[in-house]
């Protein structure tokens, strides 16, 4: 081979070499490329996580400290603000009432825009909408399902401000300092939510920035998604399921922390107390759907009359309460006066016009006492039905103590007087305690703590709170029953003495846990006769409780005890004493058997119908205890 031909061979290798080294260069860049590309890829995830992250931080933090959803929001909102400089960015909200739609803002961003309007307008931002159009940039965006944007949105701000004089709008549109805005859309499970708002002081936005907002707007989705779901559990377990309106146990909390601040301000609130009338006949003669029906009408009422910082409550059954925060006695009597004329002006379909009976008692002016306060407006709602119902009557505070008065005259007289086995220096200090309330509203809560310490003294299973849940029971039993105010002070009265016999009875016979002899039954049999012939009968202030105590193991066919009267001759107070003591028996653990659940309390109670007690007195009695669980 010539030198020549070998120099040709010798480039084509080279040549070959040099153009291998490309090729692998080029691969090389090629996957430097898709490797940058990835990692660009998963930083956009981790940031977009990161994210996620923090969006679910910020509701945890809501369901933590019961922040408002708004509040979430506009963190939300402000950290879009930062990320991209926006001028401001909002939420709003698609909202249909009475069958027009209309947007409402329920988050923005604090700039200096905002500020303007609220210092112009006189009035904050949200308390504005704007007016829902079929073919507007709004409807177009959620119908479309796209990010969109505009920089002519001068029409908008006329249509938010339209009743603003044209000055302050001129003054308005010489503020604004956005060249676009920017709407992307909202949805909430498969449902239109509203739009997301970006103010932007740049004339275009970036293909990329409307990408960005899309993801961002999935944040706003998922904090609503999950606020909402949240929202959903809390109200479930703070609301009536038939009304709508706040339950019992949310209530009562409420009218606690409402007595703190009222106190600590010295400013009234008052108490609405409701019933509706007729309930039972309707129930009776139409069906419960007719009377679901009318209870529905009552709670439509309540919250059509309501303030926001009302609260207003069903208790169960026909019953109802209102919290009025800051309203004295005359607003809140006109406030009841006000329900009760838009109640009666209510149809219900077969039924017609529907009543209620309505009682009213106001913090700081009747009571300081909430226990009190709740007794006071019922005594007067009880009050407007005795006196023919479909009236307003407002609480008086005497009607609260004259009860008390006389039961601590009674017990002042037993503890003194050594007329019940009690070691002295406990007797010498109940009465010390009794003789000397200062307040009259604490002495329901004393009586109720020594009645309490006595029945612990003969019953060991007897527990504390238990005479209250007694007297509480039966006074709304015997409101059932529309029993006069008369005969439910003599009720609250004997209820707090008809076991007080018992503290006579040796205590091997209440612990005992084998069945009781004949010599122990009729050792028990004594003790309404001992507490109302040895005990109460020298106190001459209750001469008309003793034949209720004396009474109060009767049953309804004649077989009870000590007289063996029956049927309308027991009184109707020692009727109610002894089912409600026998409830509270069988839901009370014993030394020979253990506690009953409500159910098979009630269907013992039911199972004796006509024979221990009065049919109709098992139907209030079983109807009440079903309502109030």
């Amino acid at each position: 081979m010539s030198f020549f031909d070998k120099l040709k061979n010798y480039v084509q290798e080279i040549n070959a070499y040099d153009d291998s080294i490309k090729v692998s260069k080029k691969d090389l860049y090629e996957r430097n490329q898709i490797l940058e590309k990835e990692i660009i890829a998963r930083t956009q995830e981790l940031n977009q996580a990161n994210k996620t992250i923090l969006t679910l931080q910020l509701v945890w933090e809501m369901m933590n400290s019961s922040t408002p959803l708004s509040n979430v929001l506009e963190k939300i909102l402000g950290s879009l603000v930062n990320e991209l400089d926006y001028t401001n960015c909002a939420i709003v909200k698609l909202e249909e009432y009475d069958n027009e739609k209309y947007y409402k803002c329920v988050a923005i961003t604090e700039g200096t825009f905002v500020k303007k309007i609220s210092e112009i307008t006189k009035h904050p931002t949200d308390v504005y909408s704007i007016e829902y159009k079929e073919d507007d940039i709004f409807a177009k965006c959620i119908k479309e399902k796209k990010v969109l944007y505009t920089n002519d949105y001068s029409s908008i701000i006329d249509d938010i401000f339209h009743d603003i004089d044209p000055e302050y709008i001129r003054k308005l549109r010489k503020n604004i300092q956005s060249k676009c805005m920017i709407l992307c859309p909202l949805f909430v499970q498969g449902k239109s939510y509203g739009c997301l708002l970006a103010f932007s002081a740049r004339t275009e936005p970036q293909t990329t920035e409307l990408q960005f907002l899309s993801l961002f707007a999935q944040q706003i989705e998922l904090a609503v998604t999950i606020t909402g779901l949240f929202e959903e559990i809390k109200k479930q377990a703070t609301t009536d399921a038939l009304t709508d309106l706040y339950n019992r146990r949310f209530f009562e909390n409420a009218l606690k922390n409402e007595a703190e601040r009222s106190l600590r301000s010295n400013l009234p609130f008052s108490l609405i107390s409701l019933d509706l009338d007729y309930l039972k006949k309707i129930n009776d003669k139409y069906g419960h759907n007719i009377g679901d029906a009318a209870i529905k009408a009552i709670s439509k009422v309540l919250k059509t009359n309501a303030r926001t910082v009302d609260i207003p409550a069903r208790f169960g059954g026909e019953e109802f309460s209102i919290l009025l925060p800051g309203i004295d006695s005359v607003g809140a009597e006109a406030a009841a006066e006000r329900i009760r004329s838009h109640i009666a002006d209510s149809q219900i379909e077969q039924v017609g016009h529907i009543t209620a009976s309505i009682g009213v008692a106001t913090f700081l002016e009747h009571t300081r006492n909430v226990d009190d306060l709740i007794e006071l407006a019922d005594q007067a709602m009880y009050k407007a039905k005795i006196n023919g119902r479909n009236q307003v009557i407002m609480a008086k505070t005497k009607d609260a103590i004259s009860w008390q008065q006389t039961a601590i005259d009674a017990f002042i007289d037993i503890l003194s007087k050594h007329r019940i086995p009690i070691d002295e220096d406990t007797a010498i200090d109940m009465c010390s305690k009794l003789n000397h309330i200062t307040q009259k509203e604490d002495a329901k809560d004393l009586i109720y703590s020594i009645v309490d310490l006595l029945a612990k003294s003969y019953n060991p299973s007897s527990k504390k709170g238990s005479t209250r849940t007694k007297v509480s029971k039966a006074i709304k039993l015997a409101r059932k029953l529309e029993l006069p105010k008369e005969d439910i002070d003599r009720l609250r009265i004997a209820t707090l003495l008809y076991d007080i016999g018992n503290i006579m009875i040796s205590d091997e016979i209440f612990t005992k846990t084998t069945p009781l002899t004949e010599d122990e039954k009729n050792q028990i049999h004594q003790h309404p006769i001992i507490a109302a012939k040895e005990i109460l009968s020298p106190i001459s202030s209750i001469g008309d409780i003793i034949p209720i105590v004396e009474n109060h193991h009767e049953n309804w066919d004649g077989t009870g005890y000590p007289n063996k009267i029956s049927g309308e001759n027991i009184p109707i107070e020692s009727q109610i004493i002894l089912i409600i003591d026998a409830f509270c028996a069988l839901t009370q653990k014993r030394a020979y058997r253990p506690k009953m659940s409500t159910e098979q309390a009630l269907e013992i109670i039911e199972s004796e119908s006509g024979k221990k007690w009065n049919p109709e007195l098992v139907d209030a009695f079983v109807n009440m205890i079903k309502n109030d669980e």
